[in-house]
């Protein structure tokens, strides 16, 4: 029973973790792309904020899988 606390916790901190990272290298990539291409800036920044919303929806499925294996214990 208490390890699927510590699972879930760890669970849910390495979801936030790699979100965080996925973003920040995703923003990284795009404000490169902008300095190399300042024309292209809307397709660069429609298409950021496009993964960004789909990377966080993967983040916030795992922090909801972490909670249920809580809460169904």
């Amino acid at each position: 029973m208490e390890f699927a606390y510590l699972g879930a916790a760890i669970g849910a901190g390495l979801g936030a973790i790699g979100a965080g990272l996925g973003i920040g290298l995703l923003a990284s990539s795009a404000m490169e792309g902008i300095s190399r291409q300042p024309e292209a800036v809307g397709d660069i920044r429609t298409n950021m904020i496009i993964a960004a919303a789909l990377i966080e929806g993967v983040a916030l499925l795992a922090e909801i899988i972490c909670v249920l294996v809580v809460v169904t214990k």
